[in-house]
């Protein structure tokens, strides 16, 4: 379901925010929106209009996020492309340091896999033969860690133990055979509390050969999760600059939780259970449902949604300094709507 079929009067209607005559729609023309930013402001309730200045400034921030749906194309997935070498997959992966935009304007010091923060999604089949050569045109050296993935001990990634650090200018290759499927993740080992969570981070999905060891799904969502370096994303963005979920009435969503940063993050959804039924790629052997899905760093949670019930529903880290505060919601926050 492509986000800009659905307009910002229709938004509001599945929300139940507009009303005859006067909605959110008319209502939404504060002087100025806020400004988002990837650190909390807790500072209290603006102190000049009071409650009206708060509620102007959390409108603003829906507002923005609304005329926002469908305009970032690579919110939600941007895969790395390969090219064959025999039968083997070869991916190129570039690390560099540069000045990513969390909201428009608000750019900030990230370290980046090909320009992108978190990189591009690597997602592979079960059995497949990977290359993956990196290039490090950081001022840093680095290396990549593939997390989650079953690999000879020699392309673990971590430098001194397994190898060598790329300094800046030089290349490594890691090779190895995709042999467990699940969502798992590719990131650096080196300096890595400033590396991974100024972006050094990425989706590694290996799909199983047998479709039939997962649940059946109509959609395939991953949210890389960061709290530190960047500040506090989704997908490398700050709400209101993140993107929701759209979803036709019966669609069975996906959400595959990659946690890359430092904290504990219960990601909660309104209104609809989430189906738990992989952790760390693993299956498990009894899926359980629950609204808040607790994920610390370096977990991997899969989800399956249920999009049974109409209307745009709030989903956000329930560590509420991570979501919301007196000039609106901000950081880890985003909806998923569901279309009757």
């Amino acid at each position: 379901m492509n986000p800009l079929n659905l307009s910002r009067r229709h938004f509001l209607k599945i929300a139940g925010l507009a009303g005859a005559g006067a909605g959110l729609v008319a209502a939404c023309k504060p002087a100025s929106a806020p400004t988002p930013t990837a650190v909390p402001d807790m500072s209290g309730t603006p102190a000049a209009g009071g409650a009206g200045d708060m509620d102007k400034l959390h409108e603003a921030g829906v507002k923005t996020f609304v005329d926002g749906a469908g305009k970032d194309a690579t919110f939600w997935k941007h895969a790395l492309d390969f090219k064959m070498d025999g039968d083997v997959k070869v991916f190129e992966v570039t690390s560099e340091d540069l000045q990513w935009e969390v909201a428009p304007g608000q750019a900030m010091a990230a370290m980046a896999y090909n320009g992108r923060v978190p990189g591009p999604e690597i997602r592979v089949v079960e059995g497949d033969k990977v290359r993956v050569v990196l290039t490090n045109k950081m001022a840093q050296s680095t290396s990549i860690h593939w997390h989650g993935v079953l690999v000879p001990n020699s392309m673990d990634g971590v430098p001194y133990i397994t190898q060598p650090p790329v300094k800046p200018g030089e290349s490594f290759t890691y090779e190895f055979t995709a042999k467990n499927p699940g969502s798992h993740m590719y990131h650096s080992h080196h300096n890595a509390a400033e590396q991974v969570t100024k972006g050094l981070m990425g989706a590694f999905i290996i799909e199983p050969k047998d479709k039939s060891v997962e649940p059946a799904f109509d959609s395939d969502y991953t949210m890389v999760l960061n709290d530190a370096g960047i500040g506090l994303t989704i997908n490398g963005k700050s709400f209101p600059y993140t993107q929701p979920i759209v979803a036709k009435l019966g669609e069975k969503i996906r959400v595959r939780y990659m946690n890359e940063g430092l904290q504990i993050h219960p990601m909660h959804l309104h209104g609809i259970p989430q189906r738990v039924f992989a952790k760390d790629g693993w299956p498990l052997p009894q899926p359980y449902l629950g609204d808040t899905i607790l994920i610390a760093p370096g977990e991997r949670y899969d989800v399956l949604i249920e999009a049974n019930e109409p209307g745009v529903w709030a989903f956000h880290c329930h560590i509420l300094t991570h979501a919301e505060s007196a000039h609106g919601m901000f950081g880890m926050v985003t909806a998923l709507i569901v279309k009757a």
